[in-house]
């Protein structure tokens, strides 16, 4: 049978290895962006309990139920598939103590596919491949995370609410920070019929320390009416005053309020190099990035420390802009926008999370903070990186007069307007960037990161 193990070296000691491992959440930070698996039902690590999952393979859907056994706390456990897509599935995780405050990551995968020596040459060097890039991926992310949480191991445990904790960024800081150990409270918005019509109110029950606002109707998921536009400025500019108003009325309000923002707040500028301190721009976005940060910056008066994060572009496969690129990329239909010298500032979800932690835990954090990767990039050079990425031709381009036909208005403002903006604000707290290179960046994201490293060294 097929054995594969896969092993790390990690800075952090076995028993903080396996706590991470065992938190809430910690799947979620390992499956990889590219795969698509639903958690159906979480299991704590603990021996008996089962973990129930749907994930897809092409055009299928298949189910999956595993039991952890054998666990010893602060070493290892097993999980054993009970039913599923393989004819036999043992992985073992195990963490083991090196030199002091070190130890290594391993994990070993026992698998038979089904259908014998027929499955085997139909999809064994397959398979293969997918386990060597998903535990690649699985154990970066691990390193990464520890790393993060490391920097600051000498505060405190944080109670943090989140707005929009079902959402693309929210989601995932839920885990991030869950894994870290800290407690995460999400804020629902009030639906109850007293609630006033398009004006939601959270109504938080617990103290906690500090909140992260995420919550508001979606940019770019439509396209533009006057009564959506409506939507998007009221669910940012309005929401926010009512959460602020909320805090307000708390017992003990929190001490950090983290706003999301959007670069959008800077409007379209050419190759001009934009700063924190840049003058906020033209357009629908720049106008309702002004309002929605003036109404975070209200949370000021109660003596709450608040940080404004203008995001870039947030790339995952799993959501956003990059999953609604790849599939036609996949499938040599990728091409330029307009002219392609605009400027796109981008980020990977996972250095989203690292500057979101970055300004809950660093106290001299406040205001604006450009929330992107050190190096933008021209539309062109994105589309040309990631077509060699995923080995894909980009010969079909979007001409700016097609894009304002297929999107109207917002065509203009986000898909060919021109953002060169740096994060000045991180750089001077000292952030580090995980993925401040495009190429590696989305060779990472979309499993390709072997390849990448094979190419460079052929």
């Amino acid at each position: 049978m097929p054995i594969a193990t896969f092993e790390s070296s990690t800075h952090a000691a076995a028993e903080e290895l396996y706590s991470w491992h065992a938190r809430q959440g910690a799947f979620e930070r390992l499956r990889p962006p590219w795969q698509q698996i639903e958690i159906q039902q979480p299991a704590p690590v603990e021996d008996g309990s089962r973990l129930r999952l749907r994930l897809k393979k092409g055009p299928f859907w298949f189910s999956w139920l595993a039991e952890h056994r054998d666990v010893v706390p602060g070493q290892g456990f097993t999980d054993e598939q009970i039913s599923g897509p393989f004819a036999r599935w043992t992985h073992r995780h195990d963490f083991e103590p090196t030199a002091e405050g070190r130890s290594l990551l391993r994990d070993r995968i026992d698998y038979a596919l089904p259908g014998g020596a027929l499955g085997r040459l139909a999809a064994g060097r397959s398979v293969a491949r997918d386990l060597e890039s998903t535990f690649a991926y699985r154990h970066a992310t691990t390193t990464r995370d520890l790393a993060r949480h490391a920097h600051f191991r000498d505060r405190q445990a944080l109670r943090v609410a989140i707005t929009g904790a079902s959402g693309l960024v929210g989601r995932n800081l839920r885990a991030f920070l869950s894994t870290g150990g800290h407690t995460v409270v999400p804020l629902e918005r009030d639906k109850s019929k007293t609630a006033a019509p398009g004006k939601p109110r959270w109504t938080p029950t617990e103290p906690f320390d500090a909140v992260v606002h995420l919550a508001g109707e979606g940019i770019a998921s439509g396209r533009w009416s006057k009564e959506r536009k409506a939507r998007i400025r009221d669910s940012r500019v309005q929401g926010t005053r009512n959460l602020v108003r909320t805090l307000g009325e708390l017992r003990r309000p929190p001490n950090t309020l983290v706003c999301a923002s959007a670069i959008g707040y800077y409007g379209s500028r050419g190759d001009e190099v934009l700063d924190e301190t840049s003058a906020a721009g033209d357009g629908f976005l720049a106008e309702t990035c002004r309002e929605w940060e003036a109404a975070a910056l209200e949370a000021e008066e109660l003596g709450i420390r608040v940080v404004l994060l203008r995001f870039g572009i947030i790339l995952t496969p799993s959501g956003g802009a990059l999953a609604r690129m790849v599939p036609p990329f996949r499938f040599g239909g990728g091409g330029v926008l307009g002219n392609g010298r605009q400027y796109m500032s981008w980020i990977t979800i996972d250095d989203v999370l690292g500057a979101i932690y970055q300004t809950l835990l660093d106290d001299n954090l406040s205001g604006p903070v450009n929330t992107v990767a050190p190096e933008p990039v021209t539309s062109r050079e994105f589309t040309k990186t990631l077509g060699r990425v995923l080995g894909r031709p980009t010969v079909f381009p979007l001409p700016a007069p097609a894009a304002r036909l297929l999107f109207g208005e917002m065509a203009d403002e986000m898909l060919l307007s021109s953002s060169r903006v740096v994060p000045a604000e991180l750089k001077k707290a000292g952030f580090v960037f995980d993925d401040p290179n495009l190429e590696p960046a989305l060779a990472r994201l979309l499993g390709k990161a072997r390849l990448l490293e094979a190419r460079e060294a052929a």
